[in-house]
Order: structure tokens, then C-alpha cells, then sequence
């Protein structure tokens, strides 16, 4: 019995021991895995931040341009080297980039909350320019690249260590919550359609630009049906001062003579945005705050004047020549506050030399000017002239036409019209023919102004093609065409070693050039 029982207890003595040993061995229940899941509020792209109800997009492009005959990416070929039409201006401008924007919105109590990030990554071809240093030799000015390469930094080949260069950029950065827009975005004033209603090519005149946004804090209010209104108080630095130019401190046009930055440009739009397409109203007020006359204090300083710039835009879509054919217009006037119309690309904004042939007897070449600042200001026998407000007016607009749903075909044009009060013009052509800023800087070799007017035109056309083989993929082809409708007749001495240009005499002329854009881009 004792033996039994022995047995049954040792028995169950093991099954206890396995038994917990099996339940040690038992897998501890997984915490639940979280799942990315797919925000349907925003429409497509949205996805909902792990562990919040924050929805998030990622997009972005990557992009490769080539621009024929000109020394930059955007602007064509107006000034400095790409004016030079010499040995001196590019073949070709080659950039390549790669955009990344982020948006992320919340729904809360008060609308939703938003937020934006783009930001570019650029490789960029830049330019070599004459060494004043050591003649017969030239520099190579890398964009973003720190600075220039120089013969003595490779004894053995002066240009061995050129190289393109790589920027960053801020495009936006912005906050929109209740109605508020608060950071880096397109101005208010911008048409929809901002540079480009119907074109790639960046430096079109008339009109709004900073495609690459400005600082502002705007409030709009929805009416429905599409009506809404925009009050927006905006930075005016870096974009939207095309300079108050103080004749008497040099140069042929002055120097741009800015204080500190005292008021933000005001803006107000109206919009109408329905099915039909869109028409907008703008208006932007423009605070000219200029330094002083001399160096000091003591020499005093003009007093502040408000430039304004008003512009009216158009956008007409499902006319009968095709589905998603569509038709954009725009038109501006300004007064001091011309990058309202000559935009931040368009140009080198607003200062025009480009060089061209001549027959002429007794000139070298031939050389266009346009000049276009927001004032001008200085003194007149003694008597100081406060700022000269610079008036201008431009259009621009585009027809887009759609092949099939892979090809697609715009014609474009733009104008500009700049245009120098009586005042301004004596401080810079002088009375009777003697003096005068432009007369006395470029005249320097005996050149002779026989008319001494800065007003001028600017007139651009130009066609593109684009191409889109499957989504999200496009190759485009933007061919434009501008001319330089300058004032001026007579020679003038114009040097500029640094392109290449002697110490001789030019006639004063209209100029043409044209840039060829071709891009590749992948949206994603």
C-alpha cells in the first residue's frame, strides 16, 4: 500500500512540475501593432501619424533642366555675363534638383490645422569671369561652392579645381489655422498661377512673383461659392525692394541707399474661384525708406514715400478648343513698387545689359540698358529732390492648348513699360544735356548721350511643348524670346573687364536674346 501510494503521490508531484513548467514556457500576449493607416480626409497621399490623428503627406520632384544660351537657370541671358554675348556667355546652364514638401494637417475644434514645409536641393553650373588679379586668366564662381577658384589655387591648370555647386532652399514654411496663413508662402497679391501661366521659363515680367514664397501673416475670409478675401501684412526685404537709388552717392543710376526695415508691404486680394475658372482682384501698399543723402546724419535723409501696386487676373478654363484647354491674363501698374510687376526673376529684377552688334562707325559694339528701382532721389542745384517714385505697367498671360492627354501646347507673351518722372530723369540725364548721372558715368570716354532717356520696354514671347508619357513623369521644351526696348540713343562708354569688355565706345540700341529650357521632371 505504502508503495502505491508513494507512486501515486510521486505522480502527481511530476504532473504539478511539468504542468508549471509549461505554463512558464507559455508566449507573454503581444502588445497590438499600430498600423499605418490611410487619412481619407485630405484626399489621396494622407496617412495618419502612428499614436495621433495627425494625417501626413509626403511629395516632392526631382528635376534636371538645361538652359541654352544663357548663364543662369531662370532669369535668360539680361545681364552680366549671359548679356555679354561674347566668350563669356554660356552654351548652356545645366541644374539638377530634388524638391521635398511635407504637409500635415489635424482636425481640431476650430477647422483644421495645417502645416508646410518645402524645401529644394540644387546642383548648379555657374560661371567664369575675367581675373582682375592677373589678366588672361579667368574665375569660376561655384554657386553655393564657398567662394571662387582662383589660378593660385591650381598652379598647374587655373581652372582644374572648377566645379558646379550645391544650395539648399527654403521654399515655404508656413501655418494655416482659423483663416490665419503665418510663414514663408506665395504673396497674397500672386495670381494663382504666380510666374507661370503657361510657361516654365521663370523671368517673365508683369506681375507678381516670389515663387519661392515671402514671410507674411495673412488672414482670408471664405463668403462661399468660392468668394474670399485676403488682408495680409507681408516682408518687404529681399523680395519686394527693387532699391531707392541715391544719385549722389555714384554710379550711373546711384547706389541703392535702404535704412532699416521699418514697415511690411500691406496686401489685400479678392478672389473668385468657381467652376467656370477665376478672377482676382490685388492691391499691395509699398513703403520706400531711404537712408541719407551723405554719410552721416548730419547730411539728412528724404522722407519715406508709399509706392502701390494694383493687379487684376483672369483664368478662363473649358474653352471650346479642347478639354483642359485654358486660357490665363493678367495686367499690373505700379508706382515705386516695381517688383510687383518686374518680379525677383525676372531680369536680374529690373536691370537690364545686354550687348549686341553695331554699325556704327567709330563704335565697338552696341549696348542696351533698362534700370527699373522703386525711387530714385538726390539733389538739383544744390536742393535736395526727396525720392522720385519710378512708375511701371506690364501684362502677361497664356494660352494652353491639350494635344491629347500626353502633349500639350502653350503660347505666351508678357510686357513692361518703365517710365522715370521729369525729376528724375534731371537728376539723371541733368538739364540741357550737362550733368546728370547717366550722362556723367557713362560719357567717361567722350561718349555722347544725343538722347539721355532711361524709360524703356520690355517684351517677351514664347512657346512650350510638353510631353507626358506616363504620370507624373513630363519633358518639356520652352523656347522664349524677349526684346529690350531701350530710350537711349547716341555712344556711351560702358568697360566691364570682367565679361570681357574694353574701355570704348558703344552705341546706344535695342537688344533681342533667347533662351531655350529644357526639363525633365518626375513628380512624386
Amino acid at each position: 500500500m505504502k508503495m502505491v501510494k508513494s507512486l501515486i503521490l510521486g505522480s502527481a508531484a511530476a504532473l504539478v512540475a511539468v504542468g508549471g513548467a509549461q505554463a512558464a514556457d507559455l508566449p507573454v500576449k503581444a502588445k497590438a501593432v499600430e498600423y499605418v493607416k490611410v487619412c481619407s480626409l485630405y484626399g489621396p497621399g494622407f496617412y495618419y501619424i502612428p499614436g495621433t490623428d495627425t494625417c501626413i503627406k509626403l511629395g516632392g520632384y526631382l528635376r534636371a533642366d538645361v538652359v541654352v544660351n544663357s548663364n543662369s537657370d531662370h532669369t535668360g541671358n539680361t545681364s552680366g555675363a549671359g548679356g555679354a554675348n561674347n566668350r563669356f556667355t554660356n552654351g548652356y546652364t545645366w541644374r539638377s534638383r530634388e524638391d521635398l514638401n511635407i504637409d500635415t494637417r489635424t482636425a481640431t475644434e476650430y477647422g483644421v490645422v495645417r502645416t508646410f514645409f518645402d524645401a529644394t536641393f540644387s546642383w548648379t553650373s555657374d560661371t567664369y569671369a575675367g581675373n582682375g588679379a592677373a589678366p588672361g586668366s579667368t574665375i569660376y564662381s561655384a554657386i553655393g561652392g564657398g567662394g571662387t577658384v582662383s589660378p593660385a589655387s591650381a598652379p598647374n591648370n587655373a581652372n582644374s579645381g572648377a566645379v558646379a555647386g550645391g544650395t539648399v532652399g527654403v521654399y515655404y514654411a508656413f501655418i494655416q489655422f482659423a483663416g490665419f496663413t503665418m510663414g514663408k508662402a506665395v504673396s497674397q497679391f500672386s495670381a494663382p498661377w504666380a510666374n507661370y501661366p503657361g510657361n516654365n521659363f521663370d523671368g517673365l515680367v508683369g506681375g507678381g512673383g516670389t515663387i519661392t514664397g515671402v514671410n507674411q501673416f495673412t488672414y482670408t475670409a471664405q463668403f462661399g461659392n468660392g468668394v474670399s478675401l485676403s488682408l495680409s501684412a507681408q516682408d518687404q526685404t529681399a523680395y519686394y525692394q527693387a532699391g531707392v537709388n541715391n544719385i549722389l552717392a555714384g554710379g550711373a543710376y546711384g547706389t541703392s541707399d535702404y535704412a532699416g526695415t521699418i514697415a511690411p508691404d500691406l496686401v489685400a486680394m479678392l478672389r473668385v474661384d468657381q467652376a467656370w475658372g477665376l478672377f482676382q482682384a490685388s492691391f499691395a501698399a509699398h513703403d520706400n525708406h531711404a537712408a541719407y543723402y551723405g554719410g552721416t546724419e548730419l547730411t539728412g535723409h528724404p522722407d519715406d514715400k508709399w509706392g502701390w501696386a494694383g493687379q487684376l487676373a483672369l483664368s478662363i478654363k473649358n474653352i471650346p478648343t479642347g478639354p483642359g484647354d485654358t486660357i490665363n491674363v493678367q495686367g499690373v501698374y505700379t508706382n515705386g513698387a516695381t517688383r510687383y510687376n518686374i518680379q525677383d526673376l525676372a531680369g536680374s529684377a529690373g536691370a537690364n545689359t545686354i550687348y549686341g552688334g553695331t554699325g556704327l562707325p567709330g563704335a565697338y559694339q552696341s549696348i542696351g540698358i533698362g534700370v527699373a528701382p522703386d525711387s530714385v532721389f538726390g539733389a538739383i542745384g544744390g536742393v535736395n529732390t526727396g525720392q522720385q517714385l519710378v512708375t511701371t505697367w506690364g501684362f502677361r498671360g497664356a494660352y494652353v492648348h491639350n494635344w491629347s492627354p500626353y502633349w500639350n501646347t502653350s503660347i505666351y507673351g508678357a510686357y513692361a513699360g518703365i517710365t522715370y518722372n521729369d525729376t528724375a530723369k534731371t537728376l539723371l540725364c541733368g538739364v540741357g544735356g550737362v550733368g546728370g548721372s547717366v550722362r556723367t558715368t557713362l560719357n567717361a570716354l567722350g561718349g555722347a548721350i544725343t538722347t539721355c532717356n532711361p524709360d524703356y520696354n520690355i517684351a517677351q514671347i514664347g512657346t512650350q511643348t510638353q510631353w507626358t508619357p506616363v504620370k507624373n513623369l513630363t519633358f518639356t521644351a520652352d523656347l522664349t524670346y524677349t526684346h529690350l526696348d531701350q530710350k537711349y540713343a547716341g555712344t556711351v562708354s560702358a568697360p566691364s573687364a570682367a565679361i570681357g569688355k574694353p574701355a570704348a565706345l558703344y552705341e546706344l540700341k535695342d537688344q533681342n536674346t533667347v533662351t531655350l529650357l529644357l526639363r525633365a521632371q518626375r513628380n512624386w
